[in-house]
């Protein structure tokens, strides 16, 4: 056929343009791409996103595609009689550019919570997912070319469409060599963990509570111990390992590993890593109920935990969780459960104090006592103290220094984290909350005397079949505590409102803001000195 002959300079111009396409396809791609990472690579994560957010990602750049396709052929028919050699097929490609340009654009000015990480393994499914683009979009040009000259190289407008399917297939392909790359990793973590047998291991589990209780018991410990923490959100089988090889060393006595959860069976594959000689359960909840399908599933997971301690293990459990008490009875192994104010609990906190400086208790060890104050603020913080306080007390460590490590804990960002600007007080709880977390956020603010209180939230994702039912009675609570709303995105809007006017919430004092940027803003025009806000939740980037 002519359009494969060597001469031929389309046969060229189209090789370079595939190259090309299957380049820009990356960019325009990114947030399936991004997607897919922050799924942990699952595709029944990715397909859960696709279905949440009613694919409107898969809408957009299938509306690219479709104004990029016609304006090329309303083009090819407009040059066709006036430009020789048909070098007219390529004037509509400024159209797809200009198209994708202003859409990448777009995807990229947007705030990302958890941008796309360049990892080795996402470069190599980027080059995978380029090559597959540019060979079908060769393929679709030399088809055209041969038999449908006129459509031609307006084909290339299509292709974006083909990016959900490309990202998945080039996952697929690059699948086997990272299994057998992640069983190289997970190998190696495993022969360092083997050369420090008296490396103490301490696992963190639960729908929510994980991140503040991993950083308040490596504050407690470090008055005794040198403890090494996985970083950030280091929770997977991979970031877990990359906080084993790149911040565990030799002079560690005691490492603590938080553990992540989407789906059954994750927090057992990070523990066959691990192998933890000790536990805590922070909690139960409905988090990731989307991808868990049901509670019973997240309880089996969590139970994961517990199953892989060794029978002179230890396990401690928040008494103030209906779930992990569940989980409390069934432990066989040396165990803790810490309640407040229970005087049938060996470890609890009584005459507690909770104000808009922190928190103020009595701890209590068996019959021994200590007085304890922190800036964390919220009932729910003294909860996460006392899991840890019986921690630090199985691995040795006296009421004075358990104390003195209370003294010194700080807010983790965006977890309730007090931050005071030209005299307005803002509560920032903006990383992705659970229902429990959510009310415990506005409790907070309800300590706060003086100004007015105003709620900005997206409200709560991911909580399955469960989220219409719990974002309206997390309005019912807003209303309740605040004086002014401010609605972001549209993902809950409806259930948040319906909430609010349950309670007969002044529609006045109610904003609605596309983005967070948009009701930081709102928030400018209505603040005034004295006012307390509160950051409740941010939607994940797979809601935005």
């Amino acid at each position: 056929m002519y359009f494969f002959r060597p001469t031929n300079v389309h046969l060229w111009i189209a090789v370079a343009l595939s190259i090309f396409n299957g380049g820009l396809l990356c960019f325009v791609g990114y947030k399936f791409l991004q997607m897919l990472q922050l799924s942990g690579y699952k595709t029944n994560s990715f397909r859960v996103w696709l279905s949440d957010t009613h694919a409107k990602y898969v809408l957009r750049v299938a509306l690219l595609a479709f104004l990029s396709f016609v304006c090329m052929l309303v083009t090819n028919a407009l040059f066709d009689n006036f430009v020789e050699n048909n070098f007219y097929i390529y004037f509509g490609l400024i159209f797809y550019l200009i198209y994708s340009f202003v859409f990448v654009r777009h995807m990229y000015s947007t705030p990302n919570k958890t941008p796309l990480k360049h990892t080795w393994r996402m470069n190599r499914l980027i080059g995978v997912h380029a090559t597959l683009v540019a060979l079908a979009t060769f393929g679709l040009i030399a088809l055209l070319s041969t038999f449908i000259p006129f459509v031609g190289f307006a084909i290339i407008g299509i292709t974006p469409i083909l990016i959900p399917t490309t990202v998945v297939l080039a996952h697929f392909i690059t699948l086997p060599f990272e299994i057998l790359n992640r069983k190289r990793y997970i190998v190696w973590a495993k022969h360092k963990l083997s050369k420090m047998p008296n490396l103490i291991k301490v696992g963190i589990a639960g729908s929510y509570g994980k991140t503040s209780v991993k950083h308040i018991l490596n504050t407690i410990l470090a008055e005794k111990y040198s403890v090494c923490m996985t970083p950030h959100s280091f929770n997977t089988p991979m970031g877990i390992t990359k906080a084993i090889f790149k911040y565990l060393k030799e002079e560690h006595e005691i490492m603590i590993c938080e553990m992540g959860e989407k789906q059954r069976g994750d927090i057992k594959e990070l523990c066959d890593i691990v192998y933890p000689q000790m536990g805590i359960v922070t909690s139960i909840g409905s988090q990731h109920l989307s991808t868990f399908g049901c509670v019973e599933n997240i309880k089996k997971t969590m139970q994961e935990l517990v199953t892989a301690l060794p029978n002179d293990g230890f396990c401690v459990f928040n008494g103030e969780n209906l779930g992990a008490v569940e989980l409390y009875e069934k432990c066989s192994i040396s165990k803790e459960l810490t309640k407040i104010d229970n005087k049938n609990a060996k470890i609890t906190a009584k005459n507690c104090n909770y104000d808009e400086n922190g928190v103020s208790f009595d701890l209590y060890i068996g019959k021994e006592k200590i007085k304890c104050n922190s800036v964390l603020l919220g009932k729910h913080s003294i909860e996460n103290i006392l899991m840890c306080a019986a921690m630090a007390h199985k691995l040795g460590l006296t009421l004075e220094e358990i104390s003195s490590g209370i003294s010194k804990l700080k807010p983790v960002p965006h977890r309730l984290e007090l931050i005071k600007q030209n005299g307005v007080i803002v509560l920032d709880d903006s990383y992705n909350a659970s229902v429990e977390g959510s009310q415990a956020a506005l409790e907070v603010m309800s300590m706060f005397s003086g100004g007015r209180k105003i709620v900005v939230t997206p409200g709560l994702v991911e909580l399955g079949n469960k989220e219409k039912e719990e974002n309206i009675l997390f309005g019912e609570r807003i209303a309740e505590k605040a004086n002014f709303a401010i609605l972001v995105n549209e993902q809950n809007r409806e259930s948040l409102l319906q909430g609010l006017q349950n309670k007969e919430f002044d529609n006045e004092k109610i904003f609605f803001a596309s983005s967070l940027t948009e009701a930081q803003s709102k928030l400018e025009e209505i603040v005034e000195t004295g006012d307390v806000i509160l950051f409740a939740n941010d939607l994940p980037d797979n809601y935005v």
